[in-house]
């Protein structure tokens, strides 16, 4: 790892993957100490454990035609969360106790959102099975 003074330090490896990276030594002379780290010990930079993939994903969300299929979808994306999170269906407070309870009280929230979004674009259940309805 390179700081911002350009010194460079090995990373050691941490117990479930990731690392630390210290300067310790080299922050004690380091003209730039003062806009670095106010650390008695010198800059300390954690290394995420999924470092690779979030460096991968960064320079993925760079290219402009990431950037345009993102913009064209997540509206769509953050107003159907949107539409489950209202105060009709509860809002953000759960309705009952316990993380598996909560669980399926979203998903049958869920279901409930997606056959209302159903039955507004006509789908209809038929004697053959489900159609759409002309409007």
């Amino acid at each position: 790892m390179i700081c911002p003074a350009q010194v460079t330090v090995a990373i050691s490896p941490a117990r479930r993957g990731g690392g630390w990276a210290r300067f310790g030594v080299a922050c004690s002379v380091c003209p730039l100490r003062q806009a670095c780290t106010s650390s008695i010990r010198g800059r300390v930079v954690a290394v995420h454990p999924h470092e690779a993939e979030l460096t991968a994903a960064r320079t993925r969300q760079r290219d402009p035609a990431w950037l345009v299929d993102y913009r064209a979808t997540r509206p769509r994306v953050e107003r159907k969360l949107a539409h489950l999170l209202r105060r009709r269906h509860g809002g953000r407070r759960a309705r009952v106790r316990g993380l598996l309870r909560v669980a399926h009280d979203f998903k049958l929230l869920a279901a409930a959102v997606n056959l209302a979004r159903f039955a507004s674009l006509g789908l209809r259940s038929t004697s053959s099975g489900w159609q759409l309805q002309p409007a």
